[in-house]
This record gives structure tokens, C-alpha cells and sequence, in this order.
């Protein structure tokens, strides 16, 4: 998702570049969206593996 989020980014400057302001101002917006869903999923999940992998750490010991 990463990956798509810098694709929209990408066609957003080069379209901005080329005069379509309108349509690339979308595509950035776009691509913050994405940005942000990313960055909350990666703190989500994060959080969860810590907490999964000190809970069978304390298991094992």
C-alpha cells in the first residue's frame, strides 16, 4: 500500500508539472490518505507484536 501511496504522489507532481493542477491536487490527496492509513496500520501493528512476542517470551521462561 506503501508502494501505491508514492505511485499517486509520484503522478500528482508530474501532473501538477504539467499544468493539471486539479487532477494532480487529487492524486496527492490521495496519497496522504494512503500515507496515513499506512503509518497507523505499521503503529497498530507494532504495538500487537510487541505485545504477542513479550507474552510468549513469558511463557518459554
Amino acid at each position: 500500500m506503501l508502494r501505491l501511496a508514492l505511485l499517486f504522489l509520484v503522478a500528482g507532481l508530474i501532473l501538477g508539472a504539467l499544468g493539471f493542477g486539479g487532477i494532480g491536487g487529487a492524486f496527492v490527496g490521495i496519497a496522504k490518505i494512503l500515507f496515513f492509513i499506512v503509518a497507523a496500520l505499521f503503529a497498530i501493528f507494532l504495538v500487537l507484536g510487541l505485545t504477542a512476542g513479550k507474552a510468549v517470551r513469558d511463557r518459554l521462561d
